[in-house]
């Protein structure tokens, strides 16, 4: 059991991590941001949908589409394909850091539905945001006007989608995955279509192999890993990649594509993680369950 944890956390952080560098070597190989994007959920979701179906899994109900289109469009049509266009003129290691802050909104959505935070959480909340407003202020994600906004959108619409889907009726979490994919890729394909997004030419091997990769690797592997870490160990364990992703995905994109980072940049990140720190491990405190009083006891 040990080794199977550790090799499925192994692999949500180095699969998620390296997502975003996949998302840059995709759109370097001659890949259209969202039009990528979508053909890679669809293709993804589309193999997903039908290995469960064939396993016998029921198909979404009517009522629960609804749901799933909403989820599509916000998690991934808005929050992956804005990470997407970003990263025309962000580096993927500074897009990774600033998503990270999801966690941050996450929490101030589910204080508007009446989940009041613990003094730890607004702490967590004061730290993480002082970041945000950090890593915003300067460097080159301040250069990018038209990326900040798509990374601020992209991080908004992803925790919203995220907060908003509790409790709703949905099918199980495997073919809800399977067919948000399928709705969030079509979305794209069709706004990357009426944006004007064309093929210059056919994308180079680079680009083909990385979206085999995103689509593989990314949206189907490391997912599957999640969804048997929510169902085997601790909820604050299984969402440790929220934390760990932005590291390795600036070491990556340092490694690999020679990404450069001022010490401006390193410190808002250090913030902001600090601050997703403090809202988890808070959120872990409160969902474990207080042991019974002795007999007498106030």
């Amino acid at each position: 059991m040990k080794a199977a944890v550790a090799l499925a956390l192994a692999a949500l952080y180095l699969i998620w991590g390296s997502t975003y560098l996949g998302i840059r070597f995709a759109l370097e190989g001659g890949w259209p941001p969202l039009l990528m994007a979508g053909s890679r959920f669809v293709v993804a979701g589309g193999l997903m949908y039908a290995a469960l179906r064939m396993r016998g899994v029921p198909a979404p109900t009517r009522a629960q589409w609804p749901t799933i289109a909403a989820m599509g469009v916000l998690l991934l049509g808005l929050g992956n394909g804005m990470v997407c266009i970003a990263e025309q003129t962000v580096p993927s290691g500074l897009a990774a850091v600033a998503v990270a802050s999801a966690p941050l909104w996450m929490a101030v959505f589910s204080a508007l539905r009446g989940d009041r935070p613990t003094r730890i959480e607004w702490v967590g909340l004061a730290i993480g945001f002082a970041g945000v407003v950090w890593l915003n202020a300067g460097g080159s994600l301040a250069a990018s006007k038209l990326g900040l906004v798509a990374l601020v959108v992209a991080t908004i619409a992803w925790a919203f989608g995220s907060i908003w889907s509790r409790g709703r009726d949905l099918p199980s979490p495997f073919m809800t995955a399977a067919a948000q994919m399928l709705v969030g890729g079509a979305v794209m394909l069709v706004a990357g279509w009426l944006v004007g997004e064309r093929f210059d030419g056919m994308p180079t091997l680079k680009g083909w192999l990385s979206v085999a990769y995103l689509a593989g690797f990314g949206s189907i592997v490391a997912f599957s890993a999640y969804i048997w870490l929510l169902h085997n160990v601790r909820p604050v364990l299984a969402g440790s990649y929220a934390y760990v992703n932005p590291a390795i995905a600036v070491l990556l994109g340092a490694w690999l594509a020679h990404e450069r980072f001022g010490a401006s940049e390193i410190g808002a990140m250090a913030v902001i993680l600090l601050g997703v720190v403090a809202i988890t491990l808070a959120k872990a405190a409160k969902a474990k369950p207080k042991p019974p009083r002795a007999a007498g006891e106030a």
